[in-house]
């Protein structure tokens, strides 16, 4: 089935995992987030142990529900929604903690139009109004090094310093970055056809800087516009040692595939300064995080759900992961 020219129609996808508790807002916010634009929902359930199924199906009959039947990860699950999804012009990738917020979409399919536009994102602020810093320059040690002496904040106002973009005035014009974080990207389809998939071996963390950077290398570049705004109830990576310890092997994961061995080990040097500099002063997420990068085996593994789970287990080799399940919504 193909589209007509020039009618727009988005599929909106969402990974979940035990996220019952968010849905209610994440779908009550999809309306007015998407007022004007045809659109259909694509759940990739990764699964979940509460709720999750029980209630999309109550309160969203309409969307197609894809039961991943494991854990499966981030990049896993999006990849599982796009394919599972109805025709679209656009993909929309929203976190279940994300809130739209009315006419977000409507804008930023306007943005995607810009030439050379790959990737749109808004505005995000936290539930309080206050913004989030989203926008990111790529990766590199003298950016690793500026927020290991600096700080994210202080470095992220000096871009040959700071990964993170900080200055607020940043975020008052549109503005195209490097990439942006992955909680609410619409993606267009073509960029999506031309870079696609998202690389599933990172399991949670650094796939969609993977994915932008590639787009951006492919000529599509990730464009921010803050007229078009949601609200952001922001994940627990910060506070759990685990997930810590993966964001920061994965961080090292990205730069090792795109940049020599010896940039690599550089890159590498500083962020374990960092994160001892940190382990010194109490912080368990960074105790966790330095031995996870001087242990060479988790450098090299595919993390899993075991990487942040104990009690996950991982599959025996050769074993096959089960298949998806599809429900078709109304």
């Amino acid at each position: 089935m193909m589209l007509e020219d020039n009618v727009e129609s988005v599929a909106v996808v969402v990974v979940t995992y035990n996220s019952e508790r968010l849905l209610p807002d994440l779908l009550a916010s999809l309306g007015p987030g998407l007022d004007g634009v045809a659109w259909h929902l694509t759940v990739a359930d990764n699964a979940s142990a509460d709720g999750t199924v029980e209630a999309l199906k109550t309160l969203a009959p309409e969307a197609t529900v894809v039961q991943m039947n494991r854990n499966a990860g981030y990049a896993a699950g999006i990849n599982a929604a796009v394919a599972a999804a109805r025709p679209h012009t656009a993909i929309l990738v929203l976190n279940p903690d994300v809130r739209l917020e009315k006419g977000c979409i409507g804008t930023l399919l306007e943005t995607l139009r810009t030439p050379g536009t790959g990737l749109a994102v808004p505005r995000l602020e936290n539930g309080d109004g206050t913004l989030i810093p989203t926008l990111r320059r790529e990766p590199s040690v003298p950016r690793i090094l500026g927020d290991a002496v600096m700080g994210a904040r202080r470095a992220g106002k000096i871009p040959v310093l700071g990964e993170v973009v900080t200055d607020e005035r940043e975020y008052e014009r549109e503005n195209v970055a490097d990439w942006a974080e992955g909680s609410t990207l619409l993606i267009s389809a073509e960029c999506w056809q031309r870079c696609a998939p998202w690389d599933e071996s990172y399991f949670l963390y650094s796939e969609e800087t993977d994915f932008a950077l590639r787009a951006r290398d492919a000529g599509f570049a990730t464009r921010y516009n803050p007229a078009a705004r949601a609200v952001h109830l922001e994940g627990d990576s910060r506070v759990s040692p685990r997930l810590w310890a993966l964001l920061t092997t994965n961080r090292v994961r990205l730069y090792r595939r795109r940049h020599s061995a010896v940039s690599a080990g550089a890159y590498w040097s500083v962020l374990l300064v960092r994160e001892m500099s940190r382990a010194v002063t109490g912080k368990p997420q960074s105790r966790l995080a330095t031995r996870a990068l001087l242990s060479p085996a988790r450098l090299r593994e595919t993390p899993g759900p075991w990487t942040v789970h104990p009690a996950a287990s991982k599959p025996a080799p050769g074993e096959l992961p089960p298949a998806p399940v599809v429900t078709e919504g109304a």
